[in-house]
């Protein structure tokens, strides 16, 4: 049985645990709300983008508008980018994600993978596998930002190009709410325009100088920006999940707290009562 000492120092070490807790919590609510601010500005931008290329696309002759990036050929070399938090404490963030890289993997046993990781934990996990990770990029959510996801992308899109790989998957945990993150994989390349809503029937737009110019423009643009809104969605995630696991672990903390001390409080009732039985006994055996 633990002495009452033993059980004072386990309720100081849960109550400091319990302070960590929940400053990790606040610093991940703060964050978060900046994070999901660019998420929701920037959703508005990517859908209205994919509506004009959609309805760019559609409407030409067939063969009017061209581009490499859009050119679909025979897949045997996949470039598979997956991203998750250079740090854990976060729930069920990661885990979601390499239990999908993973479903993915296995699904193209036929093809050849090559992996580029954006977070630390998804590096780890899938070297750990006996996975060959062709590129990472550790820390980088420390500086996010357009010109960092471009870099990505554009690395990536030249490996297409050049054909090195027939295509790019994009793999990341979506912001749904402050509770729920959902694994979101894409196909980045060949690009394939995604409406959201914003290419409304019967919309008309007026391509200056002509089609193809604007679609030589816009689609590695549009790349740019999946990748971009991709980063930003894990972003907002991984802050969410890490908010509501330290919420839970400061809660389960404070029950632990509640539990420990009604124990050392009963614990210290008995040896206060059997002390003074002793006395007692004591006082009995002298009288006698």
């Amino acid at each position: 049985m633990a002495s009452l000492r033993d059980i004072r120092k386990r309720i100081r070490s849960v109550k400091n645990t319990r302070q960590i807790t929940k400053a990790m919590k606040m610093v991940s609510a703060a964050k978060l709300r900046k994070a999901q601010d660019n998420v929701i500005a920037s959703r508005p931008y990517a859908s209205t983008l994919d509506a004009v290329m959609s309805a760019l696309i559609s409407k030409s002759e067939p063969g009017a508008v061209t581009h490499p990036l859009l050119t679909r050929r025979e897949v045997k070399k996949i470039e598979f980018i997956v991203v998750s938090s250079d740090r854990g404490l976060a729930g069920g963030f990661n885990s979601n994600i390499t239990r999908r890289a993973l479903k993915f993997l296995a699904e193209n046993k036929q093809h050849e993978v090559s992996i580029t990781t954006i977070g630390r934990k998804a590096s780890e996990f899938l070297r750990g596998r006996g996975y060959t990770v062709r590129k990472d990029y550790p820390g980088f959510f420390q500086k996010l930002s357009y010109a960092a996801a471009e870099m990505v992308a554009t690395e990536v899109t030249n490996r297409f190009l050049s054909g090195e790989v027939d295509a790019v998957y994009f793999l990341f945990n979506e912001f749904v709410s402050a509770i729920s993150q959902v694994p979101n994989l894409q196909q980045l390349l060949p690009f394939e325009p995604k409406t959201e809503g914003g290419n409304k029937p019967g919309s008309e737009y007026a391509y200056e100088p002509n089609p193809q110019a604007v679609l030589e423009k816009l689609v590695p643009q549009a790349v740019n920006v999946k990748v971009y809104r991709g980063l930003l969605e894990s972003w907002a995630a991984e802050h969410a999940a890490r908010m509501a696991a330290m919420e839970n672990a400061t809660k389960n903390a404070g029950d632990m707290i509640g539990t420990l001390t009604l124990f050392y409080n009963r614990s210290r009732q008995a040896l206060i009562t059997k002390e003074l039985m002793e006395i007692v006994s004591g006082a009995e055996a002298l009288k006698g």
